[in-house]
């Protein structure tokens, strides 16, 4: 058996199946180029078929990481696998990822088809796969409540078409660690092809078990998991990439295989994520959370003081935290921000939007003295969304006073038109949110709002994030400025800007 732990990771699909969590293509391309720094093996950029808007985000992916091998996800279905190939032509090294349910609710009540049914087509998606591949993946869906041996009867068969990596998928997050370590051993036992095929584990967090489910399947010999990154994903989310990883890494006592990640890119990928999503990571989230590494408690800190070990069982510096002291200010040079960025996965198509990022950099630094990579991950997030805004924010002014109606004042370009509105009512906010949709004939539902400062310090850039619901669509928009209410403003544009875009995206369980 392998000693090495493939890492497979699923932000840009799975991940941004979160309501209000869909990327750009550009925004995935810059998550890609982080997760190809951390050594991820395998980057599944998305789901082909599910609208032009996902085919050419995984082909631009494809023809841009060298390092990674890039994969699509497809139903079984001779479309959805051709549109993957298609969209992985360019690819270094590409993976077909092909599915179908195999448990009895969902091949009785979705799919509406018998288990040789079910086979026959696992077998033909497979099988035209590899004419687009050799690197072919096949996930019977719903494997957590699947019948052991109807499994073993559909993966022999895939193993015998060519599938070369066998994912085992809790779908809806329903087993137990000791139950689903269990069922990987007994495929892997019972299968006589089983040694033909590396065998993964693909885990859901509704019973907060994706990650102790992931690393039961590692110790029954799967050599693959299938992550996100700060577990982003529908529902609960995914097994998190940063807790697997460092649990394996941490405990190789109990582990027989580790992984290539270069640890020391965690923390980036982390922010660079949450600062695209707008999903916040939590302050006690581990590994990448505010308070993963600090101490209150007198008696702890006094140990770390005396022995770091005392308490803490991994280094910071090893996950990213501290890892590089350089602070960005307003002497710093156009070259200084670039060679910055660059590190951070951003890279620039053109000398204008250098120059514009460079400008909205200068005017970031006349407010805040000391301007960190959060700062600049936030500046570059917002800057992305400048070209495709049909609602722009021309001016604000916001008035306040104890005992009276808050009152906001907004000038916005809809279209290339200024207009402009006011609103009273009892918070800053709400007033701006009130005069900026009266301008819109739209009835948009407010579900989220919160607030999270960048960096410390009281000059501190503000970081605000919406979710927004319209006619059964959710989005997210995020906005960032020293200012909270600005902040806010954006915020709600970003999202406003987003409904906007028309999308055909589909669920792939759809």
């Amino acid at each position: 058996m392998s000693n090495k732990l493939i890492i497979f990771d699923t932000t840009l699909r799975d991940g941004e199946q979160s309501p209000g969590a869909s990327m750009t293509k550009d925004e995935k391309i810059r998550i890609a180029k982080v997760l190809e720094k951390m050594r991820v093996d395998v980057i599944e950029a998305g789901f082909a078929i599910a609208s032009v808007g996902d085919f050419e985000a995984v082909k631009a992916v494809a023809n841009i990481i060298k390092d990674s091998t890039i994969c699509s996800l497809a139903r079984a279905l001779d479309k959805d696998i051709d549109r993957a190939g298609e969209a992985l032509k360019g690819a270094n090294s590409s993976r077909i990822h092909t599915f179908i349910a195999t448990s009895d609710i969902h091949m009785k009540m979705k799919l509406n088809m018998t288990p040789d049914q079910v086979v026959d087509q696992a077998v033909r998606a497979v099988t035209r796969a590899r004419n687009w591949t050799d690197d072919v993946e096949f996930s019977p869906e719903d494997a957590g409540r699947s019948d052991e041996d109807f499994l073993c009867r559909v993966i022999e068969a895939a193993i015998n078409a060519g599938a070369t990596t066998i994912n085992i998928p809790d779908t809806v997050g329903y087993n137990m660690p000791h139950q689903f370590g269990e069922t990987i051993k007994n495929l892997i036992e019972r299968i006589p092809n089983s040694d033909k095929a590396i065998f993964s584990a693909h885990c859901h967090n509704d019973l907060g078990l994706a990650v102790a489910n992931s690393l039961s399947a590692v110790l029954n010999g799967a050599r693959q998991v299938e992550c996100t990154i700060n577990g982003l994903g529908e529902r609960a989310g995914n097994s998190s990439l940063e807790e697997v990883v460092m649990a394996v890494r941490t405990r190789q006592d109990v582990f027989a295989c580790d992984t290539n990640i270069d640890t020391t890119q965690i923390l980036p990928a982390s922010r660079l994520v949450s600062s695209v999503t707008g999903f916040i990571v939590q302050p006690n989230k581990a590994i990448v959370g505010a308070n993963a590494f600090a101490h209150e408690a007198g008696i702890h800190q006094d140990g770390v003081l005396k022995h770091r070990e005392t308490y803490e069982i991994m280094r910071a510096e090893d996950v990213g935290w501290n890892a590089n002291q350089l602070v960005m200010g307003k002497h710093s040079g156009r070259n200084a921000f670039k060679v910055r960025l660059n590190e951070l996965g951003v890279e620039f198509d053109s000398d204008k939007s250098l120059n514009d990022s460079f400008t909205r950099f200068k005017e970031l630094a006349d407010k805040k003295h000391e301007i960190f990579d959060e700062d600049l991950q936030a500046l570059v997030s917002e800057a992305q969304t400048k070209d495709h805004e049909s609602i722009k924010l021309i001016s604000l002014k916001v008035s306040s006073e104890t005992g009276e109606k808050n009152a906001a004042k907004v000038q916005l370009s809809i279209n290339g038109e200024e207009k402009t509105a006011t609103a009273k009512t009892s918070g800053a906010v709400d007033a701006t949110f009130s005069a900026i949709s009266s301008l819109l004939d739209t009835d948009v539902n407010l579900q989220l709002y919160s607030v999270s400062n960048v960096t410390q310090g009281t000059d501190a850039l503000g970081e605000v994030s919406v979710r927004l619901e319209f006619d059964g669509r959710i989005v997210n928009g995020q906005g960032a400025d020293t200012d909270i209410i600005i902040a806010s403003a954006k915020a709600y544009i970003n999202g406003l800007n987003k409904f906007l875009v028309a999308t055909d995206k589909a669920h792939p369980q759809v």
